[in-house]
């Protein structure tokens, strides 16, 4: 009986899930199929202006998912008396923010409102060090 009461037990503490609502790597290929080359396009041109781009991104993604996990809030500006998470001692620092404006813009003009700026970062930064 204890033991009907744990699977029980377990059964509504870990909710059913399925491979079908795991990551997945092509999740944008329907609704946005031309992100990855245009992220990457933004990443490689930053790159043959400016060699500190790679690390730039890098470091950038590692800050925003450090705190609270990865949402792009690195990327807002700050408001009036309202200081944002950029403008912050720990990402004072971080700069190559145009290398994820140009790509969400570019992005906007062939898939308005499906890409986040969380996973254009994500992958902006993939590409700057595999590149």
């Amino acid at each position: 009986m204890e033991a009907i009461v744990a699977l029980a037990f377990a059964f509504l503490v870990f909710p059913f899930s399925s491979p079908a609502q795991a990551l997945s790597s092509n999740y944008y290929d329907h609704t946005c199929p031309q992100l990855e080359s245009i992220v990457r396009s933004a990443v490689q041109k930053a790159m043959s202006n400016d060699k500190t781009v790679p690390a730039a991104l890098l470091r950038m993604h590692f800050h925003d998912c450090f705190i609270r996990g990865c949402d792009a809030s690195v990327l807002l500006n700050s408001k009036g008396k309202s200081k944002a998470e950029k403008d912050g001692p720990p990402n004072i620092s971080l700069h190559a923010f145009y290398v994820i404006d140009n790509a969400k813009k570019a992005l906007e003009s062939k898939c308005p409102g499906i890409v986040s700026c969380a996973d254009i970062l994500a992958l902006a930064a993939r590409d700057a060090v595999a590149m």
